[in-house]
Formats: structure tokens, C-alpha cells, sequence
């Protein structure tokens, strides 16, 4: 039997373990990177590491979240990110040179290489060939430390495409079909590998559109054949030394298989308030929108605002409607101000900003009250606009862009207008937004460090007896926006986990902060998929320093289930899922003997206010075990 791509790639890299499914390996991590949002806490963890130089192929640490400077808190941030990377031998992307996954792919992103980012959309890369992870911060820490992660092999989906898209679908289309059959749950512990003749018709950007958003079906990375557009795109960017051909032996073997037809699909649209509700824009309708919004690490690519342009060019915005562009790179935004393409988008009466993040995460551009808006990013969480009752439905750019002009969800493929094919250019390397580090001597660099970044929290050895209260009592598909939220007005306090822990899980219990203060130590009873969505890790901090010590869940998302352990906090899971109603907040909780049954594959919870016991299941490696003993992995590096 052959080897998958994704399997052959691990292979290659694997320093401890055995390769399949369900065991604990710890692989050779090439390169990472780190956004600003989530940055601050990574370097302050690399500091407490007390490692001089890092231990990667390359890292890069990118300023593309909080570029809204409306007080010192942002820059602060901006400056000691600056300074740490200086130290450690970490480039440094400055704000404005664009969005990390578009400049990853763009200039360092390798085919066969391993890449872990504090972001959860980090596979990207996969769209090169590259098994690229998102991970916690303290994860992405330990990686540039070490040189090292370590990780649960996943199972691997093998998508099979056949066929080609038509004009008006896209490759937002594909991933949004792959969504709507397998949901926000069906990637979790597994990598999705694409395969089939319709692969070669899907340009490397199209690509890393679709492995970018492969993070909302819970996947641990999606990857893509490394081929000859692979080497066209690269040779577009001016590194054709970096192509290797990869691919999937014929005779691999996957666990499971999806065919996708690329020529039967139709425009797409994920409605509020998941990326998984997707139904085709013909049995959605014409609804009336307010605002459009085309950017992101999803679709800010050369090719989607050619085409963004293309059909704006001669058009007009619809006067009900607010339409904001955000390029992905600087190098992109030069191009189409050379093409003039940036005049049509802007003659149309687009809005063009900043190349970053911005209205993805919530930083600026949010709907009026009660808004219809089109986007075309990868989540559509409630509230996570910034406007709690608007109604975000996620699209391709086609779709975005003719909807602009009509002032309603359009089909393009309706319209009777005819998308121009959009030619390959080359582009010119430009470093000039790139800081490089300084030489070897990390003394020589001192770091600047604002009043607003505090200390990250670090948690107390597991004791033997653990009680805590019920804080809450949550529903399915929580989301880390869910438990700390991300906007323009918290964003700027990403350093600062005292002040951010205030507003842990405001938007469904704004009691639960001042709950767990009075109560001192808590537990969370949640659903499934518990924790889905970014990789933020301060969703972990934030109830680390309000004192939880427990979350018991029907299932946990990958990456929360590893910050939660990173943090000292035990995920534990219903053995019974049916337990889950017998909880109210208020309740108290015991574990006792907790260090030895942690180590055993169920732990006996106690209600003792109803009197029962509950079992619950560990699933922790030796790894894991060793964390949560010593109150997670900060504590367990250096022997707390």
C-alpha cells in the first residue's frame, strides 16, 4: 500500500513515534509564524524560555491584526513583538506589508516543508504542498525553541475532484460544498488530502483558499499535490528554486474518500451563523444586503480582486450598499494600482483599506444594526463583525462583487455577464516592509515592553483533591469567539489577560467573570465541538486566570483541547453524553485522587448536589498527563 502526500511529508520529518493514526509523534517543524493578536503572548513565553536563537529553518512574525492605532496599546504590542524577534532571529513583517498567510504563500511558503502558526488558518500553506498546523501560542513557542512539535496523528480524507469549474464558481464554492457535507465537525483529528484531475484546473491560490478554510471543518491541515502550477506560481514570485514536485502514491490508501464534481457545482453562500449552513445562492434568493466585504487570508488574492475589478469595471456600487476592499499584501495592492485595476474598483465606489486583517477579526467595518452583509472570509460567527445582529452570509469574490452592484445576493452565473480569464504576472520582490534580525547576540537587544502587556498567567500544580463550582453551562459549537471575544474594542488587550478575562464568554453569560471571581474555582460544562474556531489560546488564558480547572464537554475542537492542557486545565469528555443535562451552574464538582485519575482512561466526577457520580474520558498521552500535573507545559519545561 502507498503512502499518502500528507503521510509521506510527516514521514520525512518524524523524530519520535509511530507513524498512524491515534499515536503521539513528535515531527521536525521547519518554519512558523505568529500574528500580532496573538504574538505578544508567544515571545513573552519564548522569553520564558530563556532559549537564545531559535531553532527553525525560519520564522516570521507578522503584524496584520491590531493595525488600528487608536490609543499606545496596539504599537506598544507592535514594538515588543519588533524587539523579541530582533533577539531571537525572527523577520519581522511590519503592519501594512499585508496579511501573514497571503505574504507566507507568497514569499517563504515551501512545498514538502512543515509550518506551525499561532492562527488557526496557518494551512494555508497546504495549498504549496506544505503540512502547515495551526497551533496555541505556547505550541508555536516551544517550536521555534525546540524546533520540534508534537502531535496526534491524524486520519487522512482523501476529496477526489473531478471535473472543472464554471464560469461564476470558484474555489470558495468547493471548500463551501465540502462544508455543507462534512460540517464544522468533520475534519477533527484528520487531514484532508485532494486528489484527482480536477486538482490541475485549481491555480495555487485557489488552492490555498481551499486548505485555508479546511480550519472551519476542524481539519488538523488540508494539502494539495505540489505540481506544475505550483511551479508556475513560484516562478510568478520569483522562486522557482524553491519548487519540488510532490504528490500522493497511486496506490494510497485514506481513511475516507468525498468526490466533489467541480463541474456540477453552483455559487455558494454560508449563511448566518455558521460556515457550514450552505445552501446555493439560487434557493437562498435575492435578499436585500447593506455591506460587502471582499479581502481576507481566504480571498485577497491577485487573481480574486482581478476578478473583483473586472466586475466592477464600468459599474457602479448600488447605492444601498457599502463595499470595502482589503488586499492581502502589499506586493498585490502595488500591482493593481500598476494596472490599473485599483482605479476601476475605486471609480466603482469601493472602500479600500489597509491590507490586513481588519473586518475578518472584527477590527473596523462593521454592519449597521440589523445588516445583511457579504463576505468573503472564512467565519461567520455570531457577533463576530463587531454588530451582534447582523447577518453575515460568507461567498466567493464573484459573487461579493456582482452583489455589490445589484444591491442583492446575486448568482453570477444569471446575470449574463461574462468573467475575463485573468492572466499570470509576475511580481517583484519588495523586502522593504521586512525587519531582519540583528547578529547572535541576544544581550545586545533590549525589549521594549508597554504598561498594557502583562505577564501571561501560569497555572498551580494539579492537587489531589480538585473542587470546583459550575460557571456555566454551554451549548454546542461554542466558539473561541464565544469565549473570548475578538473586536476592535478587546482586540488592543490581547497582552493583557487580567483585563481581557472581564469579558470571558460576555456574549453568552456576561455574569460567568464576576461567577467564577465569587466562586474561585470553576468548571464549564459544554457541548460538542467545544471550543471550535481560532486558535487563540487566551480562550484558555482568560478562564485559566478566572480559575477554571475542568472543562467537561461531549467533544472539544483539536487546538482548544491543546491550549486547555497547555494551560494546566483538564478537557474532560462525557463517557455518556446524556450526562450533559443533568448540570446546572451553581453545582458543585469534586475530582478526587485526581493525580492518579488523570493517568487512567476515565475520571470519576462527583455532583454533590445531586449525588451522582460521572464518568468521564481522559484520552491524554504521557505528555499530556505530565502537563496537567505539573499545571501545564511553561510549568512542566522548567520543572515547576
Amino acid at each position: 500500500m502507498g503512502n499518502t502526500l500528507a503521510y509521506k511529508i510527516l514521514k520525512k520529518h518524524l523524530l519520535e513515534g509511530t507513524l498512524s493514526p491515534g499515536n503521539e509523534i513528535t515531527i521536525k517543524m521547519d518554519q512558523t509564524l505568529t500574528q500580532d493578536s496573538t504574538g505578544t503572548m508567544v515571545y513573552l513565553q519564548l522569553e520564558a524560555m530563556n532559549v537564545d536563537r531559535i531553532q527553525t529553518e525560519l520564522s516570521v512574525a507578522y503584524i496584520d491584526h491590531n493595525t488600528l492605532q487608536t490609543g499606545f496599546e496596539n504599537a506598544d504590542d507592535h514594538a515588543f513583538i519588533k524587539s523579541v524577534a530582533q533577539r531571537h532571529g525572527v523577520l519581522f513583517s511590519k503592519p501594512g506589508n499585508g496579511i501573514c498567510h497571503q505574504l507566507h504563500l507568497e514569499n517563504y511558503g515551501k512545498p514538502g516543508k512543515t509550518l506551525l502558526g499561532s492562527d488557526s488558518h496557518t494551512p494555508t500553506g497546504g495549498g504549496l504542498g506544505m503540512i502547515a498546523i495551526g497551533a496555541g501560542g505556547l505550541d508555536v513557542a516551544m517550536a521555534m525553541a525546540k524546533g520540534t512539535y508534537s502531535l496526534t496523528v491524524p486520519k487522512v480524507i482523501n476529496v477526489q475532484l473531478t471535473g472543472q469549474l464554471r464560469p461564476w464558481v470558484s474555489a470558495k464554492d468547493v471548500i463551501l460544498y465540502v462544508l455543507q457535507k462534512l460540517t464544522v465537525k468533520g475534519g477533527v483529528g484528520k487531514i484532508v488530502e485532494y486528489t484527482g484531475e480536477g486538482v490541475k484546473s485549481l491555480s495555487v491560490t485557489d488552492r490555498a483558499t481551499i486548505t485555508n478554510m479546511g480550519a472551519e471543518l476542524g481539519a488538523t491541515t488540508s494539502i494539495f499535490p505540489s505540481d506544475e502550477n505550483t511551479l508556475q506560481y513560484l516562478t510568478e514570485q520569483g522562486r522557482p528554486e524553491d519548487y519540488a514536485e510532490l504528490t500522493a502514491d497511486a496506490d494510497a490508501v485514506y481513511d475516507e474518500t468525498l468526490t466533489v464534481n467541480l463541474s456540477e457545482l453552483t455559487p455558494l453562500a454560508a449563511m448566518p451563523h455558521s460556515p457550514d449552513n450552505v445552501d446555493s445562492i439560487k434557493n437562498i434568493g435575492n435578499i436585500k444586503i447593506d455591506q460587502v466585504a471582499i479581502g481576507s487570508c481566504t480571498n485577497s488574492s491577485y487573481s480574486d480582486l482581478m476578478k473583483v475589478a473586472a466586475i466592477l469595471k464600468g459599474n457602479k456600487v448600488h447605492k444601498d450598499v457599502s463595499l470595502v476592499i482589503s488586499p492581502g499584501s502589499s506586493k498585490i495592492l502595488s500591482k493593481l494600482a500598476e494596472n490599473g485595476a485599483l482605479a476601476d474598483m475605486i471609480n466603482a465606489g469601493a472602500r479600500i483599506i489597509e491590507n490586513a486583517c481588519g473586518p475578518c477579526i472584527g477590527m473596523g467595518q462593521s454592519p449597521k444594526s440589523g445588516a445583511v452583509s457579504l463576505r468573503t472570509f472564512n467565519r461567520n460567527f455570531k457577533g463576530r463583525s463587531g454588530t451582534l445582529d447582523a447577518d453575515v452570509y460568507l461567498v466567493s469574490p464573484e459573487t461579493a462583487a456582482i452583489s455589490a452592484v445589484t444591491g442583492a445576493l446575486t448568482d453570477g452565473m444569471t446575470c449574463g455577464r461574462e468573467l475575463p480569464e485573468i492572466h499570470s504576472v509576475d511580481f517583484i520582490f519588495n523586502d522593504n516592509f521586512i525587519v531582519y534580525p540583528k547578529g547572535t547576540d541576544k544581550q545586545n537587544t533590549e525589549v521594549e515592553m508597554g504598561p498594557n502587556i502583562k505577564p501571561f498567567p501560569r497555572n498551580t500544580a494539579l492537587g489531589d483533591v480538585v473542587n470546583a463550582t459550575v460557571a456555566l453551562h454551554a451549548g454546542n459549537n461554542i466558539t473561541t469567539d464565544d469565549i473570548m471575544p475578538s473586536d476592535s474594542r478587546l482586540l488592543p488587550y490581547r497582552s493583557n489577560v487580567p483585563h481581557l478575562a472581564n469579558y470571558c464568554f460576555e456574549k453568552i453569560d456576561s455574569q460567568f467573570s464576576s461567577r467564577c471571581k465569587e466562586a474561585g474555582s470553576c468548571a464549564i460544562i459544554g457541548g460538542e465541538n467545544y471550543g471550535q474556531g481560532s486558535s487563540r489560546e487566551h480562550a484558555a488564558l482568560a478562564p485559566l486566570y478566572l480559575g477554571v480547572k475542568f472543562v467537561l464537554a461531549k467533544s472539544f475542537a483539536r487546538i482548544h483541547r491543546s491550549n486547555l492542557i497547555n494551560s494546566g486545565i483538564m478537557p474532560l469528555i462525557f463517557e455518556n453524553p446524556a450526562d450533559y443535562d443533568d448540570f446546572t451552574i451553581g453545582q458543585k464538582l469534586v475530582i478526587e485522587n485526581a493525580k492518579q485519575q488523570i493517568k487512567e482512561p476515565i475520571v470519576i466526577v462527583k455532583n454533590l448536589d445531586n449525588g451522582r457520580e460521572y464518568r468521564t474520558l481522559t484520552n491524554f498521552s504521557d505528555l499530556e498527563i505530565n502537563m496537567i500535573l505539573c499545571g501545564g507545559k511553561i510549568n512542566s519545561i522548567k520543572g515547576a
